[in-house]
């Protein structure tokens, strides 16, 4: 059975935690919701469809894993989606119990099956809503640089170094969540489109990711605590803003001392039409204004590649991928050496 987490030294509670632990799991519906949360995201209609049990019922178990530190809530509009924590140490646990339900269950095969069908109905769902935008997102695709090309160079620049906690803001359709995801050990994706976010559930139920999640939030506004990821990206979204400088400034807020943030967007173009027809509010980026915001953020610029369009019709757009890093590690390294410390200015 998938638990998102590999095993590793046993983890220590306290008898009292160890028994409300227990106490919470160990009841069959709530061992049966702690299985299917391990899978993803769900909402109370969804458990109750899987499970065949009332929504108070459902609603009411919910609450004790949740008090228990088992689960994670989140609203997204009129919808609460729940899903098993990744994170603590009474989570942890309880995943390692997990591990050792047998997949052959009875009980357990047959919820895996209802999952299945609900799955798909959300990807039907999310794919109806991607094919009718789908000619608009090939015509874009089509101006700049090959989507292959792109993702080689954020992999080539992030390079191979595992990655705790990934926030992707702006998430579309998970792309990214999908790309980095042999590197992350959890990871987010945020996006205002509700829609969006059901393509990106779909597209990681299909892909089999379930250490990512995606989440109804607002990039200029976020509801996560600051410091709390090792690499934060921004893809294809700041041109949308009419003030790119925000949105940096609160993913910077977000990193981790030495955490590294991502900006794939478009070098500046005279492509007019974006404006009306896209809603693009900036045409494109110099690497002189993202690097003023950048370091206005507190981030140093590491790298900066430039992605040119295959083709010469003089319509093709650049894409530019910028990597930055929070210097406060290097800074806390070097004072530690006995150098003269220099603020951060965060």
């Amino acid at each position: 059975m998938l638990i998102g987490q590999d095993m590793g030294e046993p983890i220590k509670l306290g008898l009292d935690a160890l028994v409300d632990v227990l106490r919470a799991a160990g009841e069959p519906t709530r061992l049966r919701l702690l299985v299917l949360l391990a899978a993803g995201d769900l909402t109370v209609t969804d458990l109750t469809e899987i499970l065949g049990q009332s929504q108070p019922r459902i609603s009411r178990h919910l609450k004790l894993l949740g008090e228990a530190d088992l689960i994670d809530r989140y609203q997204e509009g009129a919808w609460a989606y729940f899903r098993l924590r990744q994170d603590g140490k009474a989570a942890i646990f309880v995943r390692g119990l997990l591990a050792h339900a047998s997949d052959n269950d009875p009980v357990v095969l047959r919820d895996s099956e209802r999952l299945a069908a609900v799955k798909r109905q959300r990807a039907e769902r999310a794919q109806a809503y991607f094919s009718r935008n789908a000619a608009e997102w090939d015509e874009l695709r089509r101006l700049h640089a090959a989507d292959e090309e792109v993702d080689a160079a954020v992999v080539r620049l992030l390079g191979s170094q595992p990655i705790d906690s990934l926030l992707d803001l702006g998430t579309g359709t998970g792309r990214i969540l999908e790309l980095l995801s042999g590197l992350y050990r959890r990871a987010i994706g945020v996006d205002a489109s509700r829609d969006m976010l059901s393509v990106a559930r779909a597209n990681l139920d299909k892909s089999g990711i379930t250490k990512a999640s995606v989440r109804h939030a607002d990039i200029l506004n976020l509801p996560f605590e600051a410091q709390d990821f090792d690499v934060v990206t921004i893809h294809q979204v700041l041109h949308f803003f009419d003030q790119p400088e925000v949105a940096i400034g609160e993913a910077a807020r977000m990193l981790r001392p030495g955490g590294r943030l991502v900006i794939i967007d478009l070098a500046p173009h005279g492509l007019e039409y974006l404006r009306d027809e896209h809603a693009h509010v900036r045409l494109g980026f110099s690497h002189q204004s993202m690097s003023d915001w950048l370091r206005k953020a507190g981030l140093d610029v590491e790298q900066v590649v430039d992605l040119h369009p295959g083709h010469q019709s003089g319509q093709g757009l650049t894409v530019t991928v910028w990597l930055a890093r929070d210097p406060r590690q290097l800074l806390a390294s070097l004072a530690s050496e006995g150098a003269e410390p220099i603020l951060a200015g965060r």
